[in-house]
């Protein structure tokens, strides 16, 4: 099946940039004000979400999910169980990151939770991509200036970081201590990273 792409509002500064990460077989799902990223992108939606309190409705000719203002999931989140529902197993959020911390953390919940249905997630903005790390482990390639670990859950230990300025082995990590941060790939490497038990969020810097 092809990969779902999910289209939050959160500013877009290079669409270029963004579009590299877009293939013409993605799937795309537009929630509420997602909508006026769709000119910049230059994608057609597939699916339109939204309760429109921040983006009227188009009217498209295209399916569209109409949701109450007043609910438990956000637009977005709506629709990352509606596209799981949907047999979808490859997600790419775009538009997520942004000036609302609370619907940035909200969004990165999103990662946590499609990791946890084992399903493959990736997050990109202007500046980075994110993802979750567990047990089948990440790579970190040398174009990204820094790099990132970060517990935003329970407590993960195993960690294992190589070919990077700062290495770890069968280290552990809380949500107390964000030493993980700002991390370097070595010239020329390929840093890997494992967690025998736990989740992490990666962040890969630009």
């Amino acid at each position: 099946m092809n990969r779902c792409v999910i289209i939050g509002g959160a500013p877009i500064r290079s669409y270029e940039k963004i579009k590299a990460y877009l293939s013409p077989d993605d799937t795309c799902v537009y929630c509420d004000s997602g909508l006026f990223h769709r000119e910049g992108l230059g994608r057609a939606p597939d699916l339109i979400v939204g309760d429109f309190d921040s983006c009227k409705n188009p009217n498209l000719p295209v399916e569209t999910i109409v949701l109450p203002q007043e609910k438990d999931d956000t637009d977005t989140m709506f629709a990352v169980k509606e596209m799981l529902s949907r047999g979808f197993s490859d997600f790419l959020l775009i538009g997520v990151i942004g000036e609302r911390l609370d619907h940035t953390l909200g969004n990165l919940s999103a990662l946590l939770y499609l990791d946890a249905k084992g399903v493959h997630a990736l997050a990109v903005d202007d500046h980075s991509e994110i993802s979750v790390v567990g047990r089948e482990g990440a790579a970190v390639e040398e174009r990204f200036s820094y790099f990132s670990l970060l517990c935003i859950g329970e407590p993960a230990d195993g960690i294992t970081i190589k070919n990077a300025k700062y290495p770890l082995k069968d280290a552990s990590m809380n949500n107390l201590d964000p030493y993980g941060v700002s991390n370097e790939v070595l010239p020329g490497q390929t840093a890997s990273i494992t967690v025998q038990n736990g989740r992490l969020l990666l962040i890969k810097v630009k």
